[in-house]
């Protein structure tokens, strides 16, 4: 057997272009690799675009430019696990902006796409074997909408 590769495919209301140019300016070791135009044949008109496929740090992307038919919603998330609250803060700001907060770490970007923006020490602290520690990690994250490291921690000296 091959190397199996799975590449989510993302269904974009005729703004592709725009939204991996956004995308790829927000992450490291990103980029366009291509962008297939419609010819003669169509759909569309010659040298609209159809799809296109973009890196975001390393992972690979296709988009479609589908139009209105198929919007985004919360069922389908991309995780970015952040080393600290700068890498937090980096890409809460940069990702929400034009977009909507959530819950949790959650928001949504100005293209309806939902991200889970999630520093290291949550999960440290939500998975610690003291239950007590958890809890409070865990109760703390429900009251949040970006995760403030500082704020879990505070929550569990409490303890």
């Amino acid at each position: 057997m091959g190397m199996l590769k799975i590449t989510p495919c993302l269904w974009f209301d005729n703004n592709l272009e725009e939204a991996a140019e956004f995308y790829t300016s927000i992450f490291p070791n990103s980029s366009v690799e291509t962008l297939g135009r419609a010819t003669e044949a169509g759909p569309g008109e010659p040298g609209d675009l159809l799809y296109g496929t973009f890196v975001l740090d390393g992972n690979r992307f296709l988009g479609i430019n589908g139009g209105p038919a198929f919007a985004f919603s919360e069922a389908v998330s991309f995780e970015v696990r952040c080393a600290d609250q700068a890498e937090v803060d980096h890409y809460w700001s940069r990702l929400v902006d034009g977009g909507e907060e959530s819950q949790c770490g959650w928001l949504k970007d100005r293209y309806g796409l939902s991200w889970q923006i999630v520093p290291n020490r949550l999960y440290e602290l939500i998975e610690h074997p003291d239950r007590a520690i958890a809890t409070a990690a865990t109760t703390a994250m429900y009251g949040m909408r970006k995760i403030i490291v500082a704020d879990l921690e505070a929550a569990v000296a409490k303890l």
